[in-house]
């Protein structure tokens, strides 16, 4: 009896390890003061799918497959856009990829597939664990009482936690780097969110992007959208970067 009293702490333990070198090896920080070409790809993708570009979104698909985004990553990037520009935009976004997938296949190009998400083992719930990883993202302990518009309407803090945090985030397809990156893109793209892009631009800099490298995002996101974003957005950096001098 004691020694299955043992064997299962063990085990415990052994899962437990596994579950926060998970949230550690999601959280590794860019190792370049620049954005590589994956970079610049994944955000023009992001913000052509979110503005319904149909046909530049095209061209920034093929240049994502060009530069090493696998199969599997473009079709994460474009489900995870749903969740800030909604479902129309994303399936459009996917329906553009299948085309250009079909196109690239007549040419005899063979595009890497790339991993699968893996299944998540944590036995504890859907919110719990979409309340950690916003923790993590924060890097923030989140309360306990829900405050502003999460206890105006409850329902939509028990979807940011369990859907979007949980369902989504916790796929390991994208690292949190990667999927900030989507986010900010998105954001800027759809216009008059600056509360939001300033949080999410802060998370950025938690997560492992550099400020060199946002300010790089902002030419490049810029070439995607329009200048009254592009100066929006530019202002919203300046801001975050002035109350984050020297970011972790």
């Amino acid at each position: 009896m004691k020694q299955l009293k043992y064997f299962v702490l063990i085990i415990q333990i052994i899962s437990i390890s596994l579950f926060v070198t998970n949230m550690k090896a999601q959280q590794l920080p860019t190792q370049s003061n620049g954005l590589s070409e994956k970079d610049k790809s994944t955000i023009a993708i992001s913000s052509f799918t979110a503005q319904g570009k149909l046909q530049e979104l095209k061209g920034s698909l093929n240049s994502g497959l060009d530069a090493g985004l696998t199969i599997n990553e473009i079709k994460e990037i474009l489900v995870q856009t749903y969740a800030y520009c909604g479902f129309p935009r994303s399936i459009r976004g996917l329906q553009t990829f299948m085309e250009v997938l079909d196109e690239r296949k007549v040419k005899g190009i063979k595009d890497v597939v790339g991993k699968e998400a893996s299944t998540i083992e944590n036995n504890k719930s859907k919110y719990e664990r979409g309340k950690e990883i916003l923790g993590e993202l924060t890097q923030t302990k989140q309360p306990d009482k829900l405050s502003g518009y999460s206890a105006f309407a409850t329902a939509i803090d028990t979807f940011l936690k369990e859907h979007l945090f949980a369902d989504i985030f916790e796929r390991d397809v994208l690292t949190y780097a990667q999927r900030e990156l989507v986010t900010i893109s998105v954001i800027s793209a759809i216009g008059d969110a600056e509360p939001m892009l300033q949080s999410h631009l802060g998370i950025s800099l938690k997560v492992g992007w550099k400020p060199e490298q946002l300010t790089e995002f902002v030419s490049v996101v810029s070439s995607t959208i329009n200048k009254e974003k592009s100066s929006a957005v530019k202002t919203v950096l300046n801001e975050v970067l002035k109350n984050n001098p020297n970011p972790k």
